[in-house]
């Protein structure tokens, strides 16, 4: 699992890296520009304007909400990445921080319309993922919701037939969200299958 210095040096080539592996619709990011834009239309249907994009990495989908009038907020791990995305995003409030240990001090007042998290939250395990979650909820607006894109997966036998299938690139250090994991803390979970390996869960 790359640290923050990894991500750092990465930064450059991450879209690249993206671009490759989803025009060959090769895990992990077969997909990707589907998550983000159904991300982005189920917001944009939404009435709220604030939106807090957790591991934002260069912008992608953040800048969109940016160039739409969003108030956007993010946080991200990596010097390199927040460099990268704040020269897209000027006026977003953008915090490095870690988000494995939970949210910063700096957002504890804070409630969002929206609040997104792709690609990233498979860095916790399934009870941090939960919990995590449950403290995203406590900064939601009554209408808030959640979005998490990432690699995803309806059930636990679908993520090891995607891991078959890719075990020349699979990351055993990433854990994936898999629905029938996540449904007894969260009974109404709505998920999106996007690909083989790729979906979003919205709470």
């Amino acid at each position: 699992m790359l640290d923050s210095k990894g991500f750092d040096l990465w930064a450059d080539g991450y879209d690249e890296s993206v671009r490759i592996s989803e025009a060959s619709d090769r895990y992990p990011f077969a997909g990707y520009k589907k998550v983000l834009g159904t991300i982005y239309e189920r917001i944009r249907q939404q009435n709220g304007r604030k939106i807090l994009d957790i591991g934002f990495g260069t912008g992608v989908l953040s800048k969109k909400l940016y160039d739409d009038g969003y108030d956007l907020w993010g946080i991200d791990f990596s010097s390199e990445m927040i460099h990268i995305a704040r020269e897209k995003m000027p006026k977003a409030r953008l915090i490095q921080y870690d988000f494995t240990k939970g949210l910063p001090e700096a957002l504890n007042n804070e409630t969002f319309d929206g609040i997104i998290c792709t690609y990233a939250i498979h860095h916790l395990n399934d009870s941090e993922k939960i919990a995590f979650i449950r403290q995203l909820s406590d900064h939601l607006t009554d209408q808030g919701q959640i979005y998490i894109g990432d690699v995803a997966f309806e059930r636990e036998t679908d993520l090891k037939q995607c891991q078959e299938e890719s075990r020349d690139l699979w990351d055993a250090d990433e854990i994936y969200p898999v629905k029938e994991n996540l449904l007894p803390a969260f009974p109404d979970l709505e998920f999106i299958k996007i690909t083989y390996c790729s979906g979003i869960f919205i709470f």
